[in-house]
C-alpha cells in the first residue's frame, strides 16, 4: 500500500490494493515524473538505488526533462538513457 500523501501520483488505480514493489517499473517511472521532493525520499526508502537507476536507462515514457534531470542526480550517461533516443510511432510534422 502507499502511504496517503503520495496516492495524488497514482489518480488512475486502486491505491488501497496498490502494492508499488509489484510494480516497481510503473511505481518509480510515475514518481520519477511526477513525484515531488517528499515522493522522492518515499520512493527511495521503498526501492533501491540500482533499481531506480534501471528504470531512468530504459524508461522511454520519462519526459526529456526528467530523464535529463535524474540521469544527471545518478551520474548516467546519456546515451545509456533510452528516452533519449525514443521516437513515437506515429511523429508528428
Amino acid at each position: 500500500m502507499i502511504p496517503e500523501y503520495i496516492e495524488p501520483y497514482f489518480w488512475d488505480i486502486d491505491t488501497g490494493i496498490f502494492e508499488p514493489r509489484d510494480y516497481p517499473k510503473y511505481t518509480i517511472f510515475r514518481i520519477l515524473e511526477l513525484g515531488d521532493e517528499i515522493a522522492i525520499v518515499w520512493l527511495r526508502g521503498i526501492f533501491p538505488e540500482e533499481e531506480i537507476k534501471r528504470v531512468i536507462r530504459t524508461e522511454r515514457r520519462l519526459s526529456k526533462k526528467s530523464a535529463n534531470y535524474w540521469a544527471s542526480v545518478y551520474n548516467i550517461p546519456k546515451d545509456e538513457v533510452a528516452a533519449f533516443s525514443y521516437v513515437p510511432a506515429f511523429p508528428f510534422p
